[in-house]
Formats: C-alpha cells, sequence, structure tokens
C-alpha cells in the first residue's frame, strides 16, 4: 500500500501529519515563489461516512455523492446519500491485483484510477455496475479531475499531468511548487473555480495550485476535524477526498475509513 512505500521518504522529509504539505529534499528550492496564503475555512455540516470506504475520490454531481474507494479486494465505485451516509449503489472492481483510486466526473463519463495496474476504467454516467471502456495509463494512479478540457492526474510526485480525455495522452505537465521546493504525494484532486485542490498525502492539508505555473497559492490546515471517539485504531487511515457543489460553493470532505463526512465553507 501506498503508506508502507511511502514511509521511508516521509521519516527522510521529518514531517508530521499535521504539516502543511511534503517538499522533495533532492531538489532546491525554486527563487521567487511567494509563501501561500492560509485558508480559512467555517464547517457548515457533519454526515454520516461508511467506514468501509477507503476513500479514494469524491465527486458531487447533481445532487449526488459519487466516491472511489481503494484496498483492493475492496475496491469500489459508488453513489451515496449525502445526509445519510447510506449507499445508494455500489460496484465492486477491486481484485488481489486492482486497487482502486480516484474518480472525476466528464462529458457524462466517470473515470476510476487504479494504483498500479496502468488502468483507468470508464462508465457511462447511470451505469456503474460495469466498465465501458478500459484506458492505459503508464503512470502510477493517485488523484484526478478535470478543467472542461483535459483530465488532471497526479501520481505521487510533484508531476500534475494534463491528458487528452480519449487517449490519456499526456498533453502538458505541470511541476508543483511552492516558496520551499517541489510539493509532492499530491493525491485526491479536485478543479473548483480556475483552480485545482489537491490532498497531500498523510497530512491534514488541502493545497491551492495554480494550474497555469503549478504555485501553491493557498493551504486550507483541517487538524483535529474528528474526535477521538472517532478513531479506531489501526483502521481509522487519514484525511482524502474533496468534492466540490457549485450551487452552494462548499466542499464536502472525509478521509479513508473516517465515520464522518464534513461539509465545509472557504472563508
Amino acid at each position: 500500500m501506498k503508506k508502507l512505500l511511502y514511509l521511508l521518504c516521509i521519516s527522510l522529509l521529518a514531517c508530521n501529519g499535521d504539516k502543511e504539505q511534503e517538499t522533495d529534499p533532492e531538489l532546491p528550492a525554486p527563487a521567487g515563489i511567494p509563501a501561500p496564503l492560509s485558508l480559512n475555512v467555517s464547517i457548515v455540516g457533519q454526515y454520516p461516512h461508511d467506514t468501509s470506504a477507503y476513500t479514494q475520490g469524491l465527486v458531487w454531481h447533481n445532487g449526488k455523492l459519487y466516491e472511489g474507494t481503494g484496498d483492493y479486494e475492496s475496491s469500489s465505485l459508488r453513489i451515496s446519500d449525502l445526509k445519510s451516509g447510506a449507499v445508494q449503489q455500489k460496484h465492486m472492481m477491486g481484485s488481489n491485483k486492482i486497487f482502486g483510486e480516484g474518480i472525476t466526473i466528464f462529458n457524462d463519463k466517470i473515470y476510476q484510477l487504479t494504483w498500479q495496474s496502468n488502468i483507468v476504467y470508464v462508465y457511462a454516467l447511470n451505469d456503474i455496475t460495469k466498465p465501458i471502456q478500459t484506458l492505459q495509463w503508464p503512470y502510477e494512479g493517485w488523484g484526478i479531475t478535470h478543467n472542461g478540457k483535459d483530465l488532471i492526474i497526479s501520481d505521487g510526485s510533484s508531476n500534475l499531468y494534463f491528458v487528452d480525455p480519449g487517449n490519456l495522452r499526456v498533453r502538458n505537465t505541470l511541476s508543483v511548487r511552492d516558496n520551499r521546493g517541489p510539493v509532492i504525494l499530491l493525491n485526491e484532486l479536485e478543479f473548483i473555480n480556475g483552480m485545482i485542490f489537491a490532498n497531500v498525502y498523510e497530512s491534514n492539508a488541502i493545497i491551492q495550485i495554480d494550474p497555469e505555473s503549478g504555485h501553491v497559492k493557498g493551504i486550507v490546515n483541517l487538524p483535529g476535524l474528528l474526535k477521538p471517539q472517532d478513531v479506531i485504531a489501526g483502521r481509522t487511515d487519514v484525511l482524502n477526498g474533496i468534492a466540490y457543489d457549485s450551487s452552494t460553493g462548499h466542499l464536502m470532505i472525509t478521509g479513508k475509513r473516517w465515520p464522518k463526512m464534513f461539509e465545509i465553507k472557504l472563508q
């Protein structure tokens, strides 16, 4: 799993779960990039979340909450009711070789990444029971979103790939940097009002990225969302999952096997 693969990297960086983002120590810090702004948020709602969901991708679309989950055999694509947390539809797509990752919805299709299988599953929006297409992707799959033209994919590095939705051909590669250097471990993605928002894996941070320059413009720090009684040792995992409701301007935020979904508002 990703946590094991990146344990050495995280130890070398001497970072803890509350740091804003991870930087690559082997690359020089860039000059002339301002420090990102701290973005304040308020919690406007809390809802139940299925604790069996190892959340990898989250999308709000036409009043429905779509979620992609991982963890090999348990990987799935599902539609849930936000207020009750009830899973309304679920397609189990994992196996002992397939680990589900991020999802996005583009042109009435759902794209679902896999971690190390180099496969992207494509579903018709109105039927999640089986993929209508599989596409090949040359890198690891972590997070995915779109800007209305390109799919935008992360692979755990500091790169974001802008790709053709039809064949996943890479059109452009963007290096994400802040005032301290390249930012790595970019995970779940969401494109919001012209900016890319990304979870930073194994942190309580969501960063705001300029899609033109790759510079990190802002940081949302979200420590302490779960109370101690909400955490099951060895099971409740890290913050991951960003869905945007354009009708309210609110974000839905959760984590891997979290018991709660949080609706937040950027100040």
